[in-house]
């Protein structure tokens, strides 16, 4: 029996990876840079080794597992390949091995991960599943009848996977550093439709979705009445959102999820209607209700009457709607918005697009662009974003304490770079007396 070595198992889509497969009863072990992510802690809960990278860490009867993030020239990767070890790149590795189940792939420039974790929760509590979500969470059921899991399309990497399934959120222009234009996009989402096996489940009030061919059948999701699936009566309470659905325009139920937000509604619904063409109950359905949520979405922390909300939205539309999340849950509260940009081509691309959505907030704190592996440095600066927002200021690590002044309000701290340090600078800096 082979041992399975993840090169980067810190890695989001890699954690999650290495539990699916030691859930499963394989033996597992991984490298990685000494700096702590907050994807560890599941590893080392399940007492996963995590080691240094070293040459030695590679041996003759191993399967060696590579995050994207690592070049071919990498010193472990080099030495698998010296060896001649079983060698796969993450994306080729889960391509080979959803194909034991039923797999539904969850795809879309945003809302992914929040979509998968959805699904991922319901079908969890009627059947023995397994599911691969992108905040780094993994599981693995020996019995698994269901795989569901996140698939990425940047540099086309969800071309390696044939789901029987796929949910397609949205599409949108994102990953400038890649994709060339929305044309370039719409193509890649049009490649990976080609390769669904049994159904899609797309957003009909997309634009760019409609406009998708399939060979299998295609069910649509939205709130237009040209839907198969559509939410109405859409309520806000103390505890969430409640809406009717209506299944080719006849009424089927009334769902509630602990979440706030058109786009919310927009996942929940995705997630009935897979689970409807798989004829699972509505009662389960209804465990949409009790989800608690995936890691860095909108997670929340109160401390005296100020609600600080971690959230890993890097794009603009995801700024938005975290925003209007906020403003739903908490109308009585203004809105204190620390944003972090990531990668320098992404700013650019959507300087403008940035400063419009920050602009909902009530009050704006940048913090400097936190650059990617691929690009480390760029002409463009904070100071760029920062002039074409009024009510904004750049915020060093050192001053966080200027957020005590916003009594009774909502800190969103947004990026996916490592914005999760001034949040926690922030936190000490209210523990000092």
């Amino acid at each position: 029996m082979t041992t399975y070595h993840f090169i980067g198992i810190k890695g989001t889509g890699m954690s999650a990876l290495a539990q699916i497969l030691y859930d499963s009863g394989e033996t597992v072990q991984g490298s990685d840079v000494e700096k702590r992510f907050f994807t560890q802690e599941a590893l080392e809960d399940k007492n996963i080794p995590i080691f240094p990278f070293s040459e030695s860490n590679i041996k003759e009867d191993y399967t060696v597992i590579a995050g994207n993030a690592f070049s071919d020239d990498h010193l472990e990767i080099k030495e698998a390949k010296r060896k001649g070890v079983t060698f796969y790149r993450y994306h080729d590795f889960l391509g080979e091995w959803l194909k034991q189940y039923t797999s539904i792939a969850v795809t879309g420039a945003h809302g992914k991960t929040s979509t998968t974790g959805l699904l991922s929760h319901v079908l969890k509590n009627t059947f023995p599943i397994s599911y691969l979500i992108g905040d780094g969470t993994g599981k693995g059921h020996v019995d698994s009848q269901y795989f569901v899991f996140e698939a990425c399309e940047y540099r086309r990497h969800f071309l390696r996977y044939e789901p029987d399934y796929a949910i397609m959120t949205n599409i949108d222009f994102d990953h400038p550093d890649y994709f060339t234009s929305i044309d370039d996009v719409f193509a890649a989402f049009q490649s990976m439709a080609d390769q669904v096996k049994k159904g899609i489940i797309a957003c009909g009030d997309d634009e760019q979705l409609q406009q998708i061919q399939a060979k299998v059948p295609v069910v649509y999701y939205g709130f237009a009445d040209t839907n198969d699936f559509q939410a109405q009566n859409i309520t806000e309470t103390p505890n969430g959102t409640s809406f009717d659905v209506f299944v080719r325009n006849t009424y089927y139920d009334t769902f509630t999820i602990p979440m706030y937000g058109n786009h919310n509604v927009l996942n929940a619904l995705a997630v009935i209607a897979i689970c409807h063409y798989e004829e699972v109950d509505v009662e389960s359905i209804k465990h949409l209700a009790t989800f608690g949520g995936v890691k860095r979405r909108f997670t929340e922390k109160q401390i005296g009457n100020q609600i600080l909300i971690d959230d890993y939205a890097h794009h603009p539309k995801e700024i938005t709607a975290t925003i209007e999340s906020a403003r739903k849950k908490y109308p009585d509260k203004s809105v204190v918005a620390i944003f972090q940009p990531h990668t320098f081509t992404r700013t650019k691309t959507f300087l403008q697009e940035f400063a419009d959505s920050l602009a909902q907030a009530d009050r704006v704190y940048l913090c400097d662009i936190f650059g990617s592996a691929r690009e480390e440095t760029g002409q463009l600066t904070i100071d760029d974003l920062q002039k074409l927002i009024d009510h904004s200021s750049i915020l060093e690590l050192s001053q966080t304490e200027a957020l005590k002044e916003f009594d009774d309000s909502v800190l969103i701290f947004m990026g996916a770079g490592d914005i999760q340090k001034f949040q926690q600078a922030y936190e000490e800096a209210l523990t000092i007396k």
